[in-house]
């Protein structure tokens, strides 16, 4: 049986000189045992969050998303060896104290560390991740520190993601161990990151944040034992874990891709983090579900407000035909998944009318081939026009249609068939977007002499200026078309108007206009109440209280209760158990009664004594209404009374007899000093206006 009956305007005095009327609590209370929910941000990056929630005794991680950005600080692995990167100055202080030849190299006036590039993890040190219950996955780029988390932390729990973002998440996982793997550099690079040499070193290299924590990438075998560890779900499908359900819905962003609601029976809070309300291959935002929540935290907003979608799409393909005509080459660096679909899609019916149907393009990376298929396999993940190809049948996107026209040609890596096939001008997608590493360094060291080529950059998780860095001098023209189709700061606003949350949180760039534009207060969010804003280990009480939790009353308990109507529809009883709570469900059960001690001379073992069982103070109910009690003071006797209103009643000054009461919603207290009759009596003509339970 569930108890979840309310009592209000509850109240009657005790026999104490300063007669207090406390306030009947539910039967589902739990007053006493309030607690903050926290929330703990591991994460600096606001489109690769990592952030920790506690929330009724559960630990929740919600992403944990890679900072990439710092592999733009070292050199790049090319995958033949390049005459130039090996031929650059090691770099030592200008007084020639600090010599770091072998670890730092200068390229053009910016100095880079020659080793194997080192990622940028979620911090560690905030609090103990192996007490971690739960890992909720939005998107397969918000994963790819999942390996980090789960294989070195002692962690033991669960972790939530779809289909797609756990198999799509493995691709780009197991393309960045290649990317490293086939191009092992003998030394790692350490002394530059004391902390004495670091301040030493020129910009942005001194200026590189907590580089005692980047490290070197994971191993194919931790992927898959990271990965061992995902429970597949669907959108929709509530997981219940103690007295908290999860529920993934679809964010609209990516194949698979999902925004969370974490509930309890009193509480809601939704996690949306890269989201898109634009038409493109995934199934379409779920907003009507977001609604109704406590608290919402908000995270993986569009990196570039100002640039539109559609209208970059239109430049890529401008530019790209203008290369192909003037018989240079386009390179596209990019990731194996994801906008790569909507570029070839949008290439597939651009080329034709623009006469260029008979350039060859290229997709080079270790997971191209599986990348491909899986976007034509995921077929309940897609929005709804794409769906409906898959049962005519046609394949929902285009580029199976490219594959079997030989227009469209994949490969594993530049090496093998690729080198024999390979045919300019051309159009080659491959990784990695940083430039760091993968066929993309073959590329630039290629193409990146001559003027007739072009590279575009699609992707924009990095500053394309910091990217072509190590490559410079170049000649080639490079193109800045940045695709990033997550909610803006309108549409993000707009979102919120409809859904309504009590309490919003987000990361603190949110609440700001961008620092090159500190005029764009449209670039900010706007709200009432203001956001709570968070930056990388930061810890939020988050602004509301758990006020009430579901109890259940075993049968025979609920069978002995008497309950009394104190006003139309609302009954109460008093009941006398023992609260059992295991894993966030609490059971109200008898009190076991004491077992007969048979009488015996030897001493016997102390024994855990059952709770003593006392008898329950009668309950008051009801109001004290004003005019009538002071037509009851009248009567009795007091004439003289000053009442003064206030935020929580009224109180009344007996000046004769020099007593207070205080008349409140939820309380009425009598203050007298040193008269005992008079108190009493003022106690029982209060008790005239209540209901003895």
């Amino acid at each position: 049986m569930r108890v979840c009956s309310e009592l209000n305007d509850t109240h009657g005095p005790t026999a104490e000189e300063k007669t207090s009327v406390p306030n009947v609590s539910r039967v589902v209370a739990s007053q006493k045992t309030r607690k903050h929910m926290k929330l703990y941000c591991l994460s600096g990056h606001p489109t690769l969050p990592c952030n920790v929630l506690k929330f009724k005794s559960t630990t929740i991680m919600l992403d944990c998303g890679l900072d990439t950005t710092a592999a733009l600080y070292f050199l790049p692995l090319p995958l033949v060896h390049s005459p130039r990167l090996s031929k650059l100055p090691g770099w030592v202080s200008k007084d020639g104290a600090v010599n770091l030849e072998k670890e730092l190299k200068e390229c053009s006036g910016r100095v880079f560390v020659d080793s194997q590039p080192e990622f940028c993890l979620p911090e560690k040190e905030l609090l103990d991740l192996s007490t971690i219950d739960v890992i909720l996955i939005s998107n397969y780029h918000c994963m790819m520190a999942l390996p980090y988390i789960t294989e070195h932390t002692g962690f033991t729990g669960t972790v939530y993601a779809t289909e797609p973002t756990l198999q799509i998440g493995r691709l780009l996982m197991e393309e960045l161990v290649t990317f490293m793997e086939r191009v092992p550099k003998a030394q790692a690079a350490t002394c530059w990151k004391n902390k004495e040499i670091q301040r030493l070193l020129p910009g942005p290299l001194k200026d590189a944040v907590d580089v005692w924590s980047w490290r070197k990438c994971y191993s194919v075998q931790e992927v898959n034992s990271a990965l061992s560890k995902v429970q597949l779900v669907g959108y929709s499908q509530k997981e219940l874990f103690g007295a908290v359900q999860v529920t993934p819905l679809s964010s609209g962003y990516s194949l698979g891709s999902s925004n969370w609601i974490i509930q309890s029976h009193y509480e809601k809070v939704s996690y949306v983090s890269g989201s898109s309300l634009l038409t493109t291959h995934p199934q379409p935002m779920e907003q009507s579900s977001l609604k109704n929540s406590d608290v919402l935290i908000l995270t993986g907003l569009t990196q570039i407000p100002t640039a539109n979608p559609d209208g970059m799409l239109g430049e890529f393909c401008s530019n790209l035909a203008m290369t192909i005509r003037a018989g240079g080459n386009v390179l596209v660096p990019c990731y194996s998944s994801g906008v790569i679909y909507d570029l070839l899609e949008c290439l597939y019916q651009f080329m034709d009318s623009a006469n260029l149907g008979s350039t060859p393009f290229y997709f080079i990376s270790p997971v191209a081939n599986s990348s491909l298929e899986f976007s034509q396999i995921f077929a309940e993940w897609l929005c709804q026009n794409k769906q409906s190809k898959v049962y005519l049948p046609e394949p929902p996107f285009p580029h199976a249609e490219l594959i079997q026209t030989n227009k469209l040609k994949h490969y594993p890596s530049i090496h093998g068939d690729f080198s024999s096939e390979f045919r300019q001008p051309c159009v080659v997608f491959t990784g990695h977007p940083s430039l760091r590493f993968g066929d993309v360094v073959h590329f630039m060291e290629l193409w990146g002499k001559s003027s007739l080529n072009t590279i575009i950059f699609t992707e924009p998780d990095f500053s394309y200026l910091d990217a072509l860095a190590p490559y410079q001098p170049l000649a080639m023209k490079c193109v800045y078309c940045p695709i990033d189709t997550r909610l803006n700061f309108h549409q993000v606003s707009k979102l919120l108007k409809d859904i309504q949350p009590l309490h919003v949180v987000c990361p603190e760039p949110y609440t700001q206009p961008p620092p090159a534009q500190p005029h764009r207060s449209d670039l900010m969010l706007e709200l009432q109440p203001p956001p709570m804003a968070y930056r990388r280990c930061s810890v939020l009480g988050l602004p509301f209280r758990r006020r009430y939790e579901r109890i259940h009353l075993l049968p025979e308990l609920a069978r002995s209760l008497v309950p009394s109507e104190i006003k139309a529809g609302v009954s109460v009883a008093t009941v006398s158990a023992v609260l059992q709570s295991k894993d966030n469900k609490h059971v109200l059960q008898p009190v076991p009664k004491p077992a007969p001690v048979p009488p015996s001379k030897k001493r016997k073992r102390v024994t855990e004594e059952p709770p003593e069982v006392l008898n329950p103070k009668p309950l008051l109910s009801g109001a004290v209404p004003l005019e009538p009690f002071l037509a009851m003071l009248h009567k009795n006797g007091i004439t003289e009374v000053k009442v003064e209103e206030t935020a929580d009643g009224h109180i009344l000054h007996l000046q004769t007899e020099d007593v207070l009461i205080q008349l409140e919603e939820d309380a009425t207290h009598i203050i007298c000093d040193n008269n005992e009759p008079l108190r009493t009596a003022l106690r029982d003509l209060v008790l005239r206006f209540l209901q003895k339970l």
